[in-house]
């Protein structure tokens, strides 16, 4: 069975509240102030069982003009409506304002109720209701049932009735994202119990014992209890009128306009793109920059329109914007709006979220025109596609898409499945549940490229650099898991060599040329000159005073290519001197079958200092094993 939430709409004093009673047996004005002046201030609620089963959520929202803000909480998540006319007095302002936010919040489905039929005669009736008709032609109630009721008396009731079963039968169930949302339109205290706030799941679903975010303060509470349509339940569902007592959070915790959700799940917004309306009936034009009053869920704030390809929307007309509120408001992609002007305060239009956590845009952009247009128009595999490509290099998870785009996570991980065979998404290694936009990762590729060629050139005698170093310079603030990913491919496409945590260009070889030639064949000269006495580094740099970088640069060349050798932090030898040394001191070994330091230095005339170093070069290029106080081949 559908669960359907029946909203209530028109003027003041036109017989809404005492239509829900005669309907379901409850008054819904439950303040004294309500009961004393005789009309609605704050929402009210009730719940409806037809003979056939089907039970129904009721929303009564007042009719005043002063009390618009509260009418536009109510008739956030409503899936019907009826709209109460007084056959007395006919269309009203707020009979057109309450229309107009109906239709502004995408309800698409109710029946009138022309009310108080006893005090008119017959032939006025006919005249209300000609009137009535044609009111409601263009709007979305137009082939709606007008059913002439009297709250006093009871007729026309058991007809209301049937056309509220009618048109609940003929609606399909809408789908929603699965995240549990629950927009607060009210919050008291109950003895005994604490805090209970009541909203209508708009969805997902809750149970006892779960816990629960109160956003946008990030305040966690326990599902103590709940109630459905006055009933106790151990489940609430979307579509559901429901109430829940929070344990752990105090009544002043919260307040209408917050949002019930799981930990974690949603995120506030400060920044919203939005399609909007603007109602042709104004009677101004709205500008860029226009301060507004920002309805969306059961939440009002203040907040700045930011008109992206004009700087003025004529009465009737479209567009693309964003909304700037002054405080973080916690909404999704799909979710519907109405703005009403700062001063005076009258409903001027609305529209639909695109993107709910958006950044800056630049105005007149056609790249930012363009992704509104397939955000806002596009098939759902469109905007997924754009809202990754939003995401840029740090990509998006699951759930932040969910929120971004409006779609429920099952569709949403058929259409990613696709992307990645189609090789328009990659999925972070190690996290499946994040996606960054091909095209984004192959241009950071690009720019690690880029970044690795201009540091070859910077460094014409450096085989590489340190991957870490790399990374900070392309983006320091990537995450290191991408980083990794993005090196592997471009090895594995040849464009890079990775030598532990060094990397270079494929190809790349440290080339000395001109001086830099020049400066290696006399630091060649130098210690093929010394032969087994080599000056220590210092006293080697010593003779390059005024080219100590390059010289450092040259002698590091060198050693990478083999041309000298390390022997310890002081002394470094030149490869064909170390040659010619081994095979004599082969020869020696194999004639004596040992050697100690003494017949070392019998055989190079060397002194301890270079005696010892030298020894142990040996051993540890395994030419020697050390027995006790004497060396051996290590081949015996």
């Amino acid at each position: 069975m559908k669960h359907i939430i029946i909203g209530t709409a028109g003027h003041v004093d036109h017989g809404k509240t005492a239509l829900i009673k005669a309907l379901t047996g409850i008054d819904t004005d439950r303040l004294k102030e309500e009961k004393e002046r005789g009309i609605s201030i704050e929402l009210g609620f009730a719940s409806l069982a037809l003979p056939s089963g089907q039970t129904f959520g009721i929303v009564d929202v007042p009719g005043h003009e002063r009390f618009i803000k509260n009418m536009v909480s109510g008739a956030a998540g409503i899936d019907m409506v009826i709209l109460v006319i007084a056959a007395d007095e006919g269309v009203m302002p707020q009979t057109r304002e309450h229309l107009n936010i109906c239709s502004l919040l995408g309800i698409k489905r109710g029946v009138v109720a022309l009310t108080k039929i006893d005090m008119v005669e017959e032939e006025w009736l006919y005249l209300v209701n000609e009137d009535v008709h044609e009111f409601l032609k263009g709007t979305f109630l137009e082939k709606a049932p007008v059913v002439p009721v009297s709250s006093l008396t009871g007729s026309g009731m058991e007809e209301l009735l049937d056309f509220l079963g009618k048109v609940a039968s003929d609606m399909k169930e809408e789908t929603d994202a699965g995240l549990f949302r629950l927009p607060v339109d009210r919050v008291f205290t109950m003895k005994g119990f604490g805090t209970v706030i009541t909203g209508t799941l708009i969805s997902g679903d809750i149970k006892i014992g779960d816990e629960v975010e109160i956003l946008p303060q990030g305040v966690t509470a326990k599902v103590r209890g709940i109630q459905v349509h006055n009933q106790s339940a151990t489940v609430a569902e979307a579509g559901q009128r429901t109430a829940i007592n929070l344990q752990g959070v105090e009544k002043a915790t919260i307040a209408r306009g917050d949002v019930l959700s799981r930990p974690h799940m949603l995120k506030p917004s400060s920044r919203l793109d939005v399609f909007i309306e603007y109602l042709s009936h104004n009677d101004r034009k709205l500008k860029n920059r226009s301060l507004v009053r920002f309805h969306v869920g059961t939440n009002e704030v203040i907040g700045r329109i930011i008109l992206l390809n004009q700087e003025e929307m004529e009465p009737g007309g479209k567009g693309y914007a964003q909304v700037i509120p002054e405080s973080p408001i916690v909404a999704m992609a799909r979710d519907r709006f109405v703005i009403r002007s700062y001063s005076p305060v009258t409903t001027v239009g609305g529209g639909i979220i695109i993107d709910p956590l958006s950044k800056k845009h630049k105005r007149n952009s056609e790249k930012a025109l363009f992704e509104f247009d397939r955000l806002y128009g596009g098939t759902d595999s469109e905007r997924v596609a754009r809202i990754i490509e939003r995401s840029g290099i740090e990509g998006i998870d699951l759930l932040e898409l969910v929120i971004r785009t409006g779609i429920h996570q099952s569709c949403l991980k058929k259409i990613l499945k696709s992307m990645t065979s189609e090789s328009k998404v990659v999925i972070l290694e190690g996290d499946e549940s994040r996606f960054i936009f091909f095209p984004v990762f192959q241009n950071f590729q690009m720019k690690i490229m880029q970044e690795l060629r201009a540091y070859h050139e910077r460094h014409p005698l450096k085989e590489g650099i340190l991957k870490e170093e790399l990374r900070n310079i392309t983006d320091r603030f990537v995450n290191p898991r991408l980083f990794n990913m993005a090196v592997k491919d471009l090895e594995s496409k040849g464009e890079m060599v990775i030598e532990r945590e060094n990397l270079r260009i494929a190809g790349h070889r440290v080339d000395l040329k001109g001086d830099l030639d020049e400066l290696r064949n006399t630091m060649e000269g130098i210690y093929l000159g010394a032969g087994l006495t080599p000056p220590t580094i210092k006293e080697v740099m010593e003779k390059f005073v005024h080219q100590k970088n390059l010289a450092e640069s040259v002698l590091n060349v060198m050693l990478k290519e083999g041309t000298l050798v390390k022997i310890n932090e002081d002394l470094y030898f030149h490869k064909q001197i170390l040659v010619k040394l081994r095979e004599n001191y082969k020869n020696l070994l194999i004639k004596d079958a040992k050697a100690t330091p003494a017949s070392f230095k019998e055989l190079t005339g060397l002194s301890r200092k270079f005696i010892i170093p030298l020894m142990e070069y040996f051993d540890i290029s395994k030419l020697t094993i050390r027995a006790g106080d004497y060396r051996i081949l290590r081949e015996k």
